[in-house]
């Protein structure tokens, strides 16, 4: 029999043991040493600040809340606001990436080349300076909602964007201009490389069969383009989510904005930052596992 310091299979499994006990063992002393330091400043660790009096108000709330009200409440207002953001700048920031990124392709010579200084400009330019410039140059600098400026159904002032009734904030419209444009350049240029992905073969194929450009795009290309384009376009949208933390920088109430007042209130550093952690954490796990099962679903099956 082969000595067991010879056998491959009894090194993996040590080097697993090994991790496992470095691992547990570095948790074990980071959380001891972080017991003693508070227990030092006389704070100690617990949630239950969180059903303490918030406090303070919010400008942007999607149900009724009071200053009254718990940390709680006000924390679950921060993920919702945080949620409309990201949900709304996933579908919005698609459906601009995949425009940019076809029309980086288009026989037009106007159209290819607007498209490229779209994503070109963009994507080189900080994300929080185009914050910045759609908070303070944009909507801030609108006029009053007395002469709002309105294009059938949507109106803009400098209280943000009346859409089909619903009044979006100018902190809300900014943050949501600013994610979706910014980040559909990054999605146009996945969406580029993707389609470019396809075989020359199928669209002469599909050429020779009579299909318009559209149709060509739409039941040929595009769909063998999704086995390429949807891995990387996972991390856009994880990018997207993450970024969604800017909001502080032009006022918007998100998660982390909320958060960090209360943080402030509280003086509760360690147990605010683990709930802000834990969230995005669960959100991006989330949107990585139904990514993960859409990619399955669009990937050939060898038989």
């Amino acid at each position: 029999m082969t000595p067991f310091w010879r056998n491959i299979r009894f090194w993996r499994f040590a080097g697993q043991a090994i991790a496992v006990v470095l691992i547990v063992s570095s948790l074990a002393f980071l959380g001891n040493n972080l017991t003693r330091n508070l227990r030092q400043l006389g704070i100690q660790f617990g949630f239950n600040f969180l059903r303490s009096q918030a406090g303070f108000t919010i400008g942007d709330i999607p149900f009724a809340y009071k200053p009254s009200d718990s940390y709680n409440l006000a924390l679950l207002v921060g993920l919702l606001n945080s949620l409309r953001v990201i949900i709304a700048g996933i579908v919005i920031a698609t459906a601009i990436g995949v425009t940019a990124g076809i029309a980086r392709l288009s026989d037009n010579w106007l159209v290819q080349k607007l498209a490229t200084i779209y994503v070109e400009g963009l994507r080189n330019t900080p994300l929080l300076l185009q914050l910045f410039f759609w908070y303070f140059a944009v909507f801030l600098s609108l006029p009053k909602p007395e002469d709002a400026i309105s294009l059938g159904f949507i109106n803009f002032s400098n209280r943000g964007v009346g859409l089909f009734g619903l009044q979006l904030s100018p902190e809300f419209s900014a943050l949501l201009a600013g994610l979706t444009i910014y980040t559909g350049t990054f999605i146009a240029e996945i969406v580029r490389g993707g389609i470019q992905s396809v075989p020359k073969g199928q669209w002469e194929a599909a050429r020779s069969l009579g299909l318009k450009p559209g149709l060509l795009m739409r039941l040929v290309v595009f769909p063998q383009a999704l086995r390429a384009i949807i891995p990387p376009l996972s991390n856009q949208y994880l990018n997207l989510a993450k970024n969604s933390s800017l909001a502080i920088a032009v006022g918007y109430p998100d998660l982390y904005a909320i958060a960090s007042t209360t943080f402030n209130q509280t003086g509760r550093a360690v147990e605010v930052m683990i709930l802000i952690c834990a969230t995005y954490l669960t959100i991006s796990l989330v949107i990585s596992s139904l990514m993960n099962l859409y990619n399955r679903s669009v990937q050939i099956i060898e038989r």
